[in-house]
Formats: C-alpha cells, structure tokens, sequence
C-alpha cells in the first residue's frame, strides 16, 4: 500500500460484472480529474489465443480436464505482483493490451487474441486501476493483495454468474450452451481455488443476487434485469462507513448486518458512487500530504 501512489484493484470471474465496476470509477476519475493507469488482467493471461486453445486441448488428451485461465500456471502472477509492487513505490511499471476482438486488434494491426507489446505506464499518473480476475491473489508464491489500498470483489450469486457467462458468450462470442457449460466444468477447481479466495481480501464486495427463479441457469433465455435483483454490500471494516448517508440517499435501501447493505439492483451504480468517491477523495488527499503538497 502506497499513499504516492495508490492502486484500486477490482477482482472478479469472467462474466461476473467487473466491467459495470470499471465504468463507475472511470466516471468517478474523470469528474474528480483523476488521472489514473488502467490496467486489464487479461493482458496478464500467459498465452494468447490461440497458444491457449493448443494447450488446452494437449492438457485434455492428457487427461487434464480442469485446465483454464483461472489457475497460476496459465497467469503471470509474479507480473502482476511486480507490477503493483513497482508501480506504489515509484509510480510507474511495465503493461500490456489484450486484444479481445477486431474492433480492438485493428488500431495495432494485430490478429484478435493476441497482446501488445509490453510498454511502459503513462507517466505522472494519480492511481493505478486494476480490473480483473486476480486483483487480490494469495499463494505461497505470490502475494498480489497486499498492494492495492482498495480491493473491490464482484462476485454474483453463482447461478446468476453462470446464466451472465451463457448470455455473453453466445450472444456476443456465437458459443454454444454445451461449449459454454463445458467451459464452466473445466474451470471449476481453479474458481474455487483461486477466484472464491480473493473475496476475503476485498474491502468491499458486491453481490448481485437475482429475485427471480435461476435453479436451472442453462435454460434460462435472458439475464435476470436490475430490477429483479437486489445488491448486497459487504464491508470488511464498516469503520468510516456513513450508513445513514446511504440509506437516506439510496430509495429502499437497508441492511441486513452491522457491515453489510443492501440496494436494489437498479441503484447498485449509484451506489457505487457515493461509497467510492469519498475514497478516491481520501486517496487523493494522502497523496498530495505525502508529497508535500497538502
């Protein structure tokens, strides 16, 4: 944790609503006038696109049927670790692009699936924002959650992550119900042993949990809406934290624990905005005492 140079890291599965997160705080940077380095975990993947699909069908002739981007093996955690460690005592470090699709590759003349060259920060930047898969990481090789000064879980009811991953894959990617489902077995041990852990390193967490029937989510036509669903806002240390403030400003909001609120799910940005501007604030704040400036 760095107070010049602090790191926001959001963590959460594929398909699980990092993104919404994402959207918030890049919202939150520019009103604030915060110039921040975003960073995606994808550009920390080991193997591109189609070096994966190799290896994952190797890993399956050799009776490997558990092997996914999830796990230590296919991620480069030391990176990661090293570059949130460089980047709070100096403010700067290396990254990179993963270029999902067409529309993203073509800028770099580069094929989709593939990644950028490593490169360097921008420079004088206010924060470092990390969006991804394994933001708040512990092993015995590794400890990533450490640096980040906040450390943000998404993590929907897992029904519902499984009915968001269908929807986008098959809608936006042209998968299949059995790809997707196949895709979901596969990688189950690595969510369970290096996804699920991170969420008891996170200061906040958000839970989106669905108030419709999801028993079954591989038949389910459509993504439960907002207003189906409700919020639950965790807080690891609610010191600080002016739940009365966000009671009063959040309609039909209430809590369920002394450390835990609960939204409807069509306020979780809103929601998201008054928890965690007055952090950056705060971060902001730190940041110019600490470099003489406050």
């Amino acid at each position: 944790m760095s107070e010049r140079h602090p790191i926001i890291a959001i963590t959460g599965s594929s398909g699980a609503g990092t993104s919404t997160v994402t959207r918030t705080f890049t919202n939150i940077f520019r009103r604030e006038g915060v110039k921040a380095a975003i960073i995606e975990g994808d550009s920390f993947h080991r193997y591109d696109r189609q070096e994966m699909k190799g290896r994952a069908a190797t890993a399956e002739q050799d009776g490997n049927h558990h092997f996914s981007h999830f796990s230590a093996e296919n991620n480069l955690f030391g990176e990661i670790e090293n570059l949130f460690r460089t980047y709070s005592e100096t403010g700067q470090g290396q990254s990179r692009k993963y270029l999902h699709n067409a529309q993203e590759a073509a800028p770099y003349q580069q094929a989709p699936g593939t990644f950028t060259p490593w490169e360097a920060l921008p420079a004088d930047t206010d924060m470092l924002f990390y969006e991804g898969l394994h933001g708040a990481v512990v092993t015995a090789e590794h400890n990533i959650a450490q640096y980040p000064d906040l450390r943000v879980g998404v993590v929907p009811v897992i029904n519902l992550e499984w009915i968001q991953k269908l929807w986008r894959d098959q809608n936006q990617r042209g998968y299949s119900t059995e790809a997707v489902t196949d895709t979901i077995l596969r990688r189950m041990p690595d969510y369970v042993n290096f996804i699920v852990p991170q969420f008891a390193h996170t200061h906040v967490n958000f839970q989106r949990v669905p108030l419709v029937d999801t028993s079954n989510p591989f038949i389910a036509r459509d993504i439960p809406s907002a207003d189906e669903s409700v919020v639950v806002i965790r807080f690891a240390n609610p010191k600080g934290i002016d739940f009365q403030y966000l009671l009063s400003m959040i309609q039909n909001a209430w809590m369920s624990r002394a450390n835990t609120i609960v939204v409807p799910g069509g306020k979780m940005e809103l929601a998201m905005q008054l928890i965690f501007t007055p952090f950056v604030w705060r971060m902001m704040e730190r940041k110019k005492r600490a470099m003489g400036f406050g």
